[in-house]
């Protein structure tokens, strides 16, 4: 049984990307390269009696086109567990570096939303070190809480590019590029934009934050996080989910600043019959669509507006 460790108050951005950057230094930062068998840090770091700042998570709707209301967003949580999830991978022991480690997959079940004003405890914690064709792959688990009940189950899977034992099997098939359809909405994504995000979700790695520091980390340009592209990708059908469904994102291709990217949403019946959701067609996230929850959910698609290439490919599932 690992050790619970509880914090007094989150880790400061400064205080643990200071750390992640520190980590990349030769000599005295992190190996560039990990075995598949390194000791994970059995450890896990709570927080207590945390309450939403009212302020900040406005300025995350406004940014990501979700709704301000009594509860959270279905992609909060990601943001109030993240600075945990930080700590984790800044701490000496664990095995590679945060910054310059991609968000290649998301996985969130909420339980029932979650009232703006419930106080919360958030327990997170490493595991599942395991290889991948392009390096090692790694969860960040965050389970969020009201008193003694669990509200909401939060998984980030990332990945520390490196060969492995697995880098010479075959490759899949290269994602196509063909000019896509007509989407059922535009969204437009600039640097000004993610940079408010990044201060609405505290997520300030530099891959983001301007053209020289991504370049610096092999992007040509700026590119857009994940989440906010998941954030703005379910907005438009979120008032339609149930209380207890499970949003899974998975991240293909960065999004390079400025963008305009192609939004699909289909909707998926009981019996995984699909057809597709009205939604706005003008640039921008679009507001949440009114209408009757859905027992089956939707699939979620972001794609290149010219290659037809996948940014996002996500699902909503009730329970």
């Amino acid at each position: 049984m690992g050790k619970t460790i509880t914090l007094q108050g989150a880790p400061g951005t400064a205080e643990v990307y200071s750390k992640a950057v520190g980590a990349m230094l030769p000599v005295i930062g992190k190996p560039a390269t990990v075995r598949a068998d390194a000791t994970i840090p059995d450890r896990t770091y709570r927080l207590e009696d945390i309450r939403v700042d009212a302020s900040q998570l406005h300025a995350y709707t406004r940014v990501t086109g979700q709704r301000f209301g009594a509860t959270l967003p279905l992609t909060y949580p990601f943001v109030l567990q993240f600075p945990l999830a930080m700590k984790v991978m800044t701490d000496n022991d664990f095995p590679f570096g945060a910054v310059g480690s991609v968000h290649v997959e998301n996985s969130i079940h909420r339980l029932r939303p979650i009232g703006i004003d419930e106080p919360l405890s958030i327990e997170t914690h490493a595991e599942n070190l395991r290889e991948h064709r392009k390096g090692l792959l790694i969860d960040m688990v965050s389970r969020i809480s009201v008193g003694s009940e669990l509200v909401t189950a939060q998984v980030a899977t990332f990945l520390k590019q490196q060969r492995t034992s697995l880098s010479d099997e075959p490759r899949g098939p290269e994602p196509k590029q063909t000019t896509p359809p007509p989407p059922d909405s535009v969204l437009s994504v600039d640097l000004g934009r993610i940079r408010q995000y990044a201060e609405a979700s505290g997520d300030r790695n530099p891959i983001h934050m301007g053209n020289l520091t991504a370049k610096a980390f092999g992007f040509p340009k700026a590119i857009a996080h994940g989440m906010w592209s998941a954030a703005a990708a379910v907005a438009n059908v979120e008032a339609q989910l149930p209380d207890d469904v499970t949003y899974s994102v998975r991240f293909g291709k960065p999004i390079l600043l400025p963008a305009k990217v192609n939004l699909y949403t289909r909707r998926i019946d009981g019996t995984g019959a699909g057809s597709a959701a009205s939604g706005p067609t003008a640039s921008g996230a679009g507001s949440a669509a009114s209408g009757p929850t859905v027992s089956g959910g939707f699939d979620i698609s972001i794609l290149n507006r010219r290659k037809g290439y996948p940014h996002l490919t996500a699902t909503t599932r009730s329970a």
